[in-house]
């Protein structure tokens, strides 16, 4: 009885491990921007960081995973099975769009980056607050992955999206 306990355990961690290989897991695991474009669904979108403004300053992980250690990499095994089991059943999307937990993450680290920016924008000289209920990519879209319908992939957005 031990020894086929035993075996099965073997098994499941050989299988794991070989998956593991195969499917280069510690990729995910770092900051590299090109792992984050294995999947087709992300071509425009690291097209467009490539050539855009934030790509000297900016890697994926930067904008889209809290900076705090255990907080980044339980948004990056969350995200990480939603983009697994998205593949493993076929439910790939055309565009990947931000939950609003995504979209609270990018907003703290839109203030982290820019702090100074943010606090002479919330108070301006005529001492008037802007609205603070908005996401800064809500004005500020193109910045981060350049203009939306530049690319001549079939699934890439239209100005009109």
């Amino acid at each position: 009885m031990k020894w086929a306990l035993a075996i099965g355990i073997l098994a499941i961690l050989t299988v794991v491990g070989v998956g593991m290989y195969v499917t280069d897991f510690t990729a995910y695991l770092g900051n590299n921007p090109t792992t984050c474009n294995n999947c087709h669904v992300m071509d425009a979108v690291y097209e467009g960081w490539f050539h855009g403004g934030h790509k000297a300053a900016a890697k994926c992980n930067d904008c889209h995973t809290p900076h705090d250690l255990i907080p980044k990499y339980i948004v990056k095994a969350q995200s990480g099975y939603h983009h697994v089991t998205a593949f493993a059943f076929g439910h790939i999307p055309d565009a990947i769009r931000a939950k609003e937990a995504s979209r609270e993450v990018v907003q703290e680290n839109c203030i982290r980056c820019h702090t100074t920016t943010v606090e002479d924008i919330l108070v301006s000289e005529t001492g008037s607050e802007m609205e603070r209920e908005r996401y800064c990519f809500e004005c500020h879209r193109s910045v981060a992955h350049g203009e939306r319908g530049i690319s001549i992939l079939p699934y890439q957005h239209s100005e009109g999206d």
